[in-house]
Parts: C-alpha cells; structure tokens; sequence
C-alpha cells in the first residue's frame, strides 16, 4: 500500500474506534490532579478490560492524543494482521512481549526508549487484566524502574470506572454504560525510596481515583 494512503487509512481507523468508543461508553475524564496540558507523561491506570488503553486514549484532547503511546501485549495485537495494523499503526503502541525466554529486548528499555524519543506512556503497572474481586492486583517492577530510569517524567494515576461492565471478559458485544477515567495528580520516585515503598505509594494513588460508590463495594 502507497505510504501516503497507508497513513491515512490509520488515521480513518483510529478517528472510528474512538468514535464508537464514545458512544458505547461516553466516557468522562475527570481531571482531579491535573491538567490535560503538552507535558510528558506516564497514564499507569487499572486494567479490567481489552478496551482499557482504547478507552483511555480516546479521552486525551487530540493534541496529546498523537503523541501518546499504549504499552501493549505483543502476542496479543500480533495474532492477526488487522490487530497488528491497529495497534502498530493506529495507536502506535509499545509492544512487550511477555514471553521472558523469546523476548529480543528489554521492556523497560522500550519504554524509556519511547519517552526519549518524545512520546507519553499508557500503562497497566498489574501486568495482566484483573478479573479477582480485589479492586487491584500487586504491581509489577516495572512502573518502579521507569520511574527510576526518567524520575523527571510525570506518573499520573488514571481510575478507569464500569469498563469491565461494558467489555465483560469472553464477551465480544459491548454493553453501553456510561464510563469516568480519574486523572490523579501526578507522582515521581522520591530520593533514596526503594521498590517496595513506591510501588505501594502508586497503588495508592491509584486507589484513590475510584467513584465513591465503587470504593465502598
């Protein structure tokens, strides 16, 4: 396919997904503690559905819109040629693979590879969707050493609320619900904190975007 028309059948593509998203979902973005300004960032945020990254992105206004990458699984967005067209070409995505012993690169490197080059990061800090009763699994290292490797980027925690209602695990159909992404005020890794203690501040940072109805479950 002609370069040009490439680009801009993903362009098409990405203008519709998000376009559908916000009908299934009409999604509200809360900023609580921040602002949707041109600044880098990291959006770590719960992960409870396929769409979550897609539901994220879609809010961000189209100026950070472009310049934000989803961290996404490899084996995943690779199974077919439509999903690697979506997610190489529409979103951009960093693709991780979570396979350690096939792995080529470092995921952690991608990631800072990205960041140098520009871009904002979408990330899911529990590694996997959780489908438990607990509101979040415990994080993995990574969003620990990306703050430690680029301690000057901002770390904002994003509450998604209802989409694992909409996108329910083995479903394929959509159910419409009215979805709220929490925009947390942004947090860094502090001089001298070890691993554990900042892994436990992010949770809880997180945590503390959740709808009040959704915290007293």
């Amino acid at each position: 396919m002609n370069p040009a028309l490439h680009a801009f059948a993903a362009r098409v593509a990405g203008q519709a997904i998000s376009v559908f998203a916000r009908f299934m979902t009409a999604p509200r973005a809360i900023w609580q503690g921040i602002e949707p300004v041109p600044r880098q960032r990291v959006y770590f945020a719960n992960h409870t559905s396929n769409g979550d990254f897609v539901l994220l992105w879609t809010v961000l206004p189209a100026s950070l819109r472009r310049q934000t990458r989803p961290v996404a699984a490899l084996d995943y967005w690779l199974k077919s040629s439509l999903r690697a067209f979506i997610g190489r070409e529409v979103f951009n995505a960093v693709l991780i693979d979570r396979r350690p012993e096939a792995r080529t690169e470092d995921p952690v490197t991608q990631m800072v590879t990205a960041l140098d080059q520009g871009s904002s990061l979408i990330i899911f800090p529990e590694g996997q969707r959780n489908s438990s009763d607990t509101a979040l699994l415990p994080f993995k290292s990574g969003l620990y050493h990306l703050a430690k490797a680029r301690p000057e980027v901002d770390l904002v925690p994003v509450w998604i609320a209802n989409l694992n209602r909409v996108m329910p695990k083995g479903e394929v159909i959509p159910v419409p619900l009215i979805c709220t992404l929490t925009f947390g005020a942004p947090i860094h890794l502090s001089g001298g904190e070890v691993k554990d203690a900042f892994l436990a501040r992010a949770t809880k940072a997180l945590l503390a975007g959740r709808p009040d109805a959704e915290g007293r479950e």
